[in-house]
């Protein structure tokens, strides 16, 4: 185990959480992953928040607030930056097949050596834009914490909805007024209000489906 504190800090954050429960390894590896975090973004400046007790709160127990609401096996995180949702919910959840997607190229460097570090095999890192990304092939879902607005997220997935497609999208208040913006061909499935242990602000996530 790595850093006493910050394990101790995961560790009490994960019993607050309702979702998979992870063995030791899996609790290495989230840990791992913010100590590869910390040291890229020294020279790569790959997330604003600096502090490794903060990307516990702020990156790993916010990323794994959603893993009750993920459906399916295939799972596109769209605008990944650092890994973020999509690598702490492959290491809790190595039955999902994880593809990130950015279009900086540093990002998906670090993805790539995270990918390695780990063995993440469940994990496919991709350069390139939500609405130019062709995969040839059909995802479960597709989730963002990247996009400033509902609309302009759905607008940019909207492409892949070859089948049913789910739309996850991470927001912090209420986004009232994203929600009434929202065209006929979305629909909103559900709004969840999410409790990240150790985080004194709103957290939401608006699940929507792309109709055909």
């Amino acid at each position: 185990m790595l850093t006493d504190p910050l394990a101790e800090a995961l560790q009490a954050g994960l019993s607050e959480l309702t979702g998979p429960a992870l063995e030791p390894e899996q609790c290495d590896a989230l840990l791992s992953y913010i100590a590869q975090l910390e040291r890229w973004n020294k020279a790569y400046n790959l997330t604003a928040v600096k502090a490794p007790g903060e990307m516990v709160t702020r990156h790993l127990l916010d990323s794994l607030s959603i893993a009750p609401f993920i459906e399916g096996g295939r799972l596109l995180d769209a605008g990944t930056g650092a890994g973020l949702p999509g690598i702490p919910l492959a290491i809790a959840c190595p039955e999902l097949d994880v593809t990130l997607l950015d279009s900086s190229g540093k990002k998906i460097r670090f993805i790539n050596h995270v990918r390695r570090h780990l063995k993440l095999e469940n994990i496919r890192p991709v350069q390139q834009r939500l609405e130019a990304y062709e995969p040839g092939f059909q995802f479960d879902a597709v989730i963002s914490r990247a996009f400033t607005d509902l609309l302009s997220f759905a607008g940019a997935a909207r492409h892949l909805a070859a089948g049913p497609l789910r739309l996850l999208a991470m927001k912090g208040r209420f986004p009232a007024d994203e929600l009434r913006a929202l065209p006929e061909w979305v629909q909103t499935d559900s709004i969840e209000k999410l409790h990240v242990p150790g985080l004194q602000e709103e957290r939401h996530l608006v699940i929507m489906s792309v109709i055909l």
